[in-house]
């Protein structure tokens, strides 16, 4: 949801007014409407008018995965990403420098101090952060949704009341103020007080189109605690484009808290079915993960398709038991400009891996089964695009 400036008070106020004086007979007629018009006019601007709010989404601490956008056409999907918040200063003996981590080293978010990351200069905002939407050019954007979350409690508590909104800015335009428009995620327990909220951005990205996307007010708590501090924000976007192949893609959303431990006993599964790839078809699948961290051993990502066989979805940048590790990537690489572009970004995951080794033997449906790391994560979307049968 877009939040706009409401721009007919006076025509709200005035209307019955004038409704009321043509019903009155010669010049008593045009000197009550004139009056009523007058009164209005000095109400409108004299008098503060109280609008309510939208109400505030419901929050729930667990929301299972579901389908929430699904097409088959000529096209795809692409995203653009970036975490919210940064290393300041380090808070463990055995940490490595920021600068280091920054660049890809192994470090966790609890053992640092975490400010904001701040890119357009705007006094009025906070961290602010940029990444590149790469939407092909002549495609036409069929769907647009912005994510976002973070950590409300670190060294600081923010208030919950303030999840449900960010600003956005196109490439190039001013902020706009986007508002959450369905169940937010918001669980609360010993180290953290997390969060996931989203919204339908298509018009604003369908006028916006490819460049430089701009989010700030992401609420995200700054400072040090043990837990860390950590948030950011992805913009999934489907797109048609008739000189791409024939492709079903599904976007799914949830809010699912991966518990401490690992293992299976830690895990969650998403099921896609419906998909009717043929052998040999190409895919790929995206996931958004919360307070992963690089170096805490134990959690996975598999996919079954019909035949049965498991596969595991990892690169050079996300290993097997370590893909909840703090990356922005694309195939391992990293995708698109981002602002700024840390390699290790201390608690937030947005990835895209291979899923062809998963449909060389072709699928109805897929399996997509998540584990857990030492700490536990969270986790919040999951996109998918494979070729369609023709």
């Amino acid at each position: 949801m877009i939040s706009s400036p409401i721009s007919d008070k006076v025509h709200s106020c005035f209307v019955p007014l004038i409704e009321y004086g043509d019903r009155v007979m010669g010049s008593s007629r045009r000197i009550l409407g004139t009056l009523g018009l007058l009164s209005c006019l000095a109400l409108s601007v004299n008098v503060p008018v109280a609008w309510a709010a939208p109400p505030a989404p419901k929050e729930l601490p667990r929301i299972p995965f579901t389908q929430r956008y699904q097409a088959v056409q000529h096209g795809g999907l692409v995203r653009a990403s970036n975490a919210g918040i940064g290393c300041r200063g380090v808070q463990s003996p055995q940490a490595e420098p920021c600068a280091e981590v920054e660049r890809g080293a192994a470090g966790v978010n609890g053992d640092y101090e975490m400010f904001y990351s701040e890119v357009d200069k705007d006094p009025d905002t906070y961290n602010s952060t940029r990444a590149e939407l790469k939407v092909p050019k002549g495609a036409k954007v069929s769907y647009a949704r912005l994510y976002w979350g973070g950590n409300l409690r670190v060294g600081e508590q923010k208030p919950p009341e303030d999840n449900g909104r960010v600003l956005v800015a196109e490439p190039g335009g001013a902020y706009k103020e986007v508002l959450a428009d369905t169940v937010i995620g918001h669980r609360v327990d010993a180290g953290s007080d997390a969060y996931q909220a989203s919204a339908d951005v298509t018009p604003l990205v369908r006028g916006g189109g490819a460049g430089m996307w701009t989010v700030s007010q992401l609420n995200i708590a700054m400072g040090h605690s043990e837990a860390g501090a950590w948030g950011g924000w992805t913009l999934v976007v489907a797109y048609e484009h008739p000189q791409e192949p024939l492709r079903r893609i599904s976007l799914w959303d949830g809010f699912e808290p991966l518990a401490a431990g690992g293992g299976e006993a830690a895990g969650e599964t998403v099921e896609i079915s419906g998909l009717d790839a043929p052998a040999g078809a190409a895919g790929r699948a995206g996931v958004v993960g919360y307070d992963g961290d690089r170096g805490s051993l134990g959690d996975s990502l598999t996919v079954t398709a019909d035949s049965g066989r498991r596969v595991s979805l990892s690169d050079a940048e996300n290993p097997f038991n370590d893909v909840m590790n703090s990356t922005i990537t694309e195939f391992g690489r990293r995708p698109f400009v981002r602002q700024p572009e840390h390699m290790n970004n201390l608690g937030y995951d947005a990835d895209v891996f291979d899923l062809s080794p998963a449909l060389s033997g072709g699928a109805r449906s897929l399996n997509f089964r998540f584990t857990g790391e030492s700490q536990g994560h969270f986790l919040g979307v999951l996109f998918v695009q494979t070729d369609a049968r023709r």
